[in-house]
């Protein structure tokens, strides 16, 4: 990955690490869960190339971003404030801004509250939703025995525990479950073990399939994220989480809002997503909520790390879109 240039700018009240190359109209990558801005080092000389200034920052609380200790400090708002003043640091009007699984829920809501500041989106996985009526933690399902993983995710220090006991079988873990290698979802309905339930007792890595290494990822690629979460943890990213009812309480008031610039929206048929009931049904819909929805694009065999599993594919249908507005 020659010519990227690694750089410390301040944005919102903290450190942010950014990695760029290129010139031209700016485009934001953003990362998601567990992932840096590594997670598009097969994007960054593409795009760039076609005549892009591309930007992947770590996000807050990742890699080399700085992690602030406070919960609350970790919410849609601060994250697209981020953005926005990476926009102004840039000294840069407009972008257009894309992003997966959180950096796709990152993408909408930028795409959403600041129009004027980004002129395009492209989410990879997660759709653009609604605001929920309801405290999201509140219809999450659990039981005696189990929870859905993002509620296993609450409690601070929990999943950390887990997760910082072996971080290199983790992020290996929690990448190859998720990816298209792990084999075709099916709908919860369809399933005696429904996507995302995490055992009490044992917690979320006992319930994964064995991981093997699939050809979309290297020793080298487990070594560069096991590197970034061992010098972090998992606790910046996991607060993402931790503030699902927080944003509610936020966001409530944009209710119905519609996103009004262009937007493309890319997912893989193995996502597992796509396994939580009513989830096609929302992609489906998306229209409504999204009305300059240019196109929906399901790739074939490919679970949720699309940019990483997909490299060429994505890379050459976010350019086409770029290229098109």
């Amino acid at each position: 990955m020659n010519g990227l240039k690694h750089r410390i700018i301040e944005t919102n009240g903290i450190k942010m690490h950014i990695v760029e190359k290129g010139e031209g109209p700016l485009v934001l990558l953003c990362h998601g869960f567990p992932e840096t801005w590594y997670s598009w080092r097969h994007q960054i000389s593409l795009i760039a190339e076609a005549g892009f200034h591309v930007v992947a920052p770590d996000l807050r609380g990742y890699g080399d971003t700085e992690q602030p200790k406070d919960i609350s400090q970790y919410t849609l708002l601060h994250l697209v404030g981020d953005m926005v003043g990476l926009l102004n640091v840039l000294n840069t009007e407009k972008a257009v801004i894309v992003g997966n699984d959180w950096g796709a829920t990152l993408a909408w809501h930028a795409a959403l509250l600041r129009p004027d500041r980004f002129r395009g989106v492209i989410a990879l996985t997660v759709p653009m939703m609604d605001q929920s009526p309801v405290p999201p933690t509140t219809i999450f399902p659990q039981t005696d025995d189990e929870l859905f993983y993002t509620l296993y995710f609450q409690a601070p220090g929990v999943a950390e525990k887990e997760f910082e006991r072996d971080i290199h079988f983790t992020i290996h873990n929690l990448l190859f479950s998720a990816s298209g290698d792990a084999g075709p979802r099916k709908d919860n309905d369809d399933t005696p073990n429904p996507f995302g339930m995490v055992s009490r007792s044992k917690g979320l890595l006992a319930s994964l399939p064995n991981p093997s290494l699939p050809s979309w990822l290297t020793e080298e690629d487990l070594d560069v994220y096991t590197k970034a979460f061992t010098a972090t943890g998992f606790y910046g990213g996991l607060n993402y989480y931790r503030n699902l009812d927080r944003n509610c309480e936020l966001l409530h008031c944009f209710r119905g809002m519609k996103v009004t610039i262009p937007a493309l929206y890319i997912v893989g048929d193995r996502d597992v997503g796509l396994s939580i009931p009513g989830m096609r049904q929302i992609i489906s819909d998306m229209s409504n909520l999204v009305p300059m929805l240019r196109q929906t694009i399901i790739l074939p065999d490919c679970g949720h790390w699309a940019q990483q599993e997909r490299p060429q594919e994505v890379s050459s249908t976010i350019i086409s879109f770029l290229q098109s507005i």
